[in-house]
């Protein structure tokens, strides 16, 4: 049904790992590691573009909260006439609600698409992938490593079910490692711990840049708590390979809210500034008489 998502992710995986096997070898777990690390970065580059419009209308909500706290007092009993009036508002200043969802619509689509092409690798089959005929009978775990998937060829997908980190396979779950418990735990815990935490303070990050309003007030405990919350769940039923995808995109986040929020209040102090020079320049000099205009 996602086909549209999953076979351009797993290209953008194939190729990074194409690219790092050539250097390290095709059994080289690292490459393996490295590939889904440079899948988050070329995506999340790609999200840029929306990423900063999206802080930019942040920036410019927070700034229209007084007129849109007098508009909701003016036509406090019309509410047809409030919302039209703030759709006019949010329209002239280029507010666009559904643009801003691009980035957090895009993130989503690939985390789908990164989950189901990596655990399809070590499932007893692709769904909507195999035939109808591989579905219906179960395979062996030989038998699932002969088998292509997507645009990995039976080969690749020998190299990621081999593929271990310290130790840890790369398809392995804490809820599944069997026998390697200890193993994947070690490697397991610290990077759920890590995403968790991540998770939060990326939320205060983008909360502390934005009014929420008293409907939505419930978002702000949820955002805050309740994801790195189910986060720390998640860790034990995901492969330590979606972990290090978690922790890659939670760094790259990090950074781009650092980078993208220093780059606003720049912006908005330079305003400011020549704000004030424009005022300060027409403002009439010490003991000079206000000159009336006709």
């Amino acid at each position: 049904m996602l086909d549209f998502v999953y076979y351009p992710v797993s290209a953008i995986l194939w190729l990074w790992h194409y690219a790092f096997a050539a250097v390290l070898g095709p059994a080289s777990a690292l490459a393996w590691v490295l590939s889904v690390a440079f899948l988050v970065l070329t995506l999340r580059a790609a999200l840029f573009v929306p990423f900063l419009k999206q802080a930019r209308t942040q920036a410019i909500v927070k700034k229209l909260q007084p007129k849109v706290a007098g508009l909701k007092q003016k036509y406090a009993n019309d509410r047809r006439r409030q919302a039209t009036e703030l759709q006019k508002l949010y329209k002239d200043n280029g507010i666009n609600s559904f643009a801003t969802l691009i980035p957090l619509i895009g993130q989503l689509f690939v985390f789908a698409g990164l989950f189901h092409v990596l655990r399809s690798f070590d499932r007893t089959a692709a769904l909507g992938h195999l035939p109808f005929q591989a579905i219906a009978t179960p395979m062996t775990p030989e038998q699932n490593a002969a088998t292509p998937n997507y645009v990995f060829g039976a080969t690749d997908v020998q190299s990621f079910l081999q593929a271990k980190i310290f130790g840890a396979p790369l398809s392995a779950t804490v809820a599944g490692a069997g026998d390697l418990l200890a193993t994947v735990a070690v490697i397991a815990i610290p990077l759920t711990l890590i995403a968790a935490v991540a998770t939060h303070f990326t939320a205060r990050a983008s909360l502390s840049r934005q009014d929420t309003p008293t409907q939505f007030a419930f978002m702000r405990p949820l955002t805050l708590w309740a994801f790195p919350a189910a986060a720390l769940v998640g860790g034990a039923l995901l492969p330590v390979a979606i972990l290090l995808y978690f922790v890659t995109n939670n760094a790259w986040t990090l950074a781009q809210q650092h980078f993208v929020y220093h780059r606003l209040d720049a912006e908005a102090a330079a305003e400011a500034q020549r704000t004030a020079a424009v005022r300060a320049a027409s403002a009439p000099k010490p003991g000079a008489k206000p000159v009336r205009r006709r």
